[in-house]
């Protein structure tokens, strides 16, 4: 006797989670605009020297402290940071907007990164600039945020 396979069983592949969300995050991210391109999140800049890109890396780590009262995601996951500018003594300059310009926190959340930001060791000081151009959209922020607000 021979057995044979049923011809109607569909295969079924098994994705690891982690596996999906990595494919959602590489699709996600090839559909949004980069940040010298009017969108998307600030990405590390690679052409900065090694001291500078680790400095990026420490300040961008401290912005991901600091929330939007009303929203549970940090500013820089909603894509409120526009450009980290490091000056060759370690002044910083932080061009960020809000979600609408008129934003009861907006005096809070700016002190909170200019605090923030100065914590940094290596930081000399911080500016910030707060910029309404361009306007923030949801495209701006991360993946992360996305799923966290329940809005992928």
């Amino acid at each position: 006797m021979s057995q044979s396979t049923p011809k109607n069983i569909a295969s079924l592949n098994v994705i690891n989670p982690n596996d999906k969300v990595e494919q959602l995050r590489r699709e996600f991210s090839a559909d949004l605009p980069q940040a010298a391109g009017g969108g998307g999140l600030l990405e590390r800049d690679p052409n900065l020297p090694l001291a500078k890109q680790q400095l990026q890396a420490q300040i961008i780590e401290a912005l991901k402290q600091v929330y939007d009262p009303e929203i549970p995601v940090d500013i820089y996951e909603l894509g409120l940071i526009y450009a980290i500018d490091i000056a060759d003594d370690n002044a910083v300059k932080v061009k960020m907007t809000l979600t609408a310009p008129g934003c009861p926190v907006a005096g809070s959340i700016v002190d909170e990164v200019n605090r923030r930001v100065e914590s940094v060791d290596a930081v000399r000081s911080c500016h910030v600039d707060l910029v309404f151009d361009p306007p923030w959209s949801k495209e701006r922020m991360s993946e992360e945020a996305l799923l966290e607000l329940d809005m992928l």
